[in-house]
């Protein structure tokens, strides 16, 4: 499962762009502005991210910019209808791995999405034990940078939203988390939201990981409080 983010402000586009991705079996999000895509990238780690040059609040290239300047080491497909050399020039000499013009083909576009991640890929995995160690508790592993999780040794599939909630119980292990923060940290949703979906996703990991989900060993709940990750 890679995690892929759209920056762009078409809206019907968008949905298309994450609709078909997302039936590849990737993990897809949508930034309508330029700021937006820059906050996503930095807080989500996007192993590729799709950009639109015009964007409302500013030049897809500053956005570019800015995201090589802050490090950010991501592939970037343009996805622009700026079809002008120089752009594309431009665009390739500021960082960005391929460059595709509007109107495109969606099957060439997924194809040249799969090229991307496969090369980005073969690049980490030499170092992915080193710079992103496992994390562990009772007889579960996860493996945040392959966005792998096993229990005693075998694997467990997980849903992309049940893995980041997890991930985020993990970070906050052995403190409370509050439904509020825990939908603002894994779904970007207002805490004033009345939602039961971090409950939902709870019971699925409480089903996939522990021995007995009604009676849990590790992903407690915390009455009128919200949860806790325990050892």
């Amino acid at each position: 499962m890679r995690r892929i983010l759209v920056i762009e402000d078409n809206t019907t586009l968008a949905y298309g762009l994450r609709n078909n991705l997302e039936i590849e079996g990737h993990d897809v999000k949508v930034a309508e502005t330029g700021q937006a895509g820059l906050d996503q990238a930095a807080a989500w780690n996007p192993d590729l991210v799709i950009l639109d040059l015009m964007l409302p609040d500013q030049d897809g290239f500053l956005v570019l910019r800015s995201m090589m300047d802050a490090g950010l080491k991501m592939p970037v497909l343009i996805l622009t209808a700026r079809g002008e050399q120089e752009d594309k020039v431009r665009g390739l000499r500021l960082g960005a791995e391929d460059y595709v013009t509007k109107p495109f083909g969606l099957l060439e576009l997924l194809a040249r999405v799969e090229v991307l991640l496969r090369r980005s890929n073969r690049g980490k995995n030499a170092d992915t034990q080193e710079n992103n160690p496992c994390e562990t508790f009772g007889d579960i592993e996860i493996r945040p940078a392959s966005r792998t999780v096993f229990r005693r040794g075998k694997a467990v599939e997980l849903a992309p939203k049940e893995l980041d909630l997890l991930l985020a119980l993990v970070r906050h292990r052995g403190s409370v988390v509050s439904r509020g923060q825990l939908l603002q940290e894994v779904w970007g949703y207002p805490s004033a939201v009345v939602t039961r979906t971090v409950d939902t996703h709870v019971a699925e990991l409480r089903r996939k990981l522990e021995d007995h989900p009604s009676s849990p060993r590790h992903i407690l709940t915390v009455r009128k409080a919200g949860y806790r990750l325990q050892e």
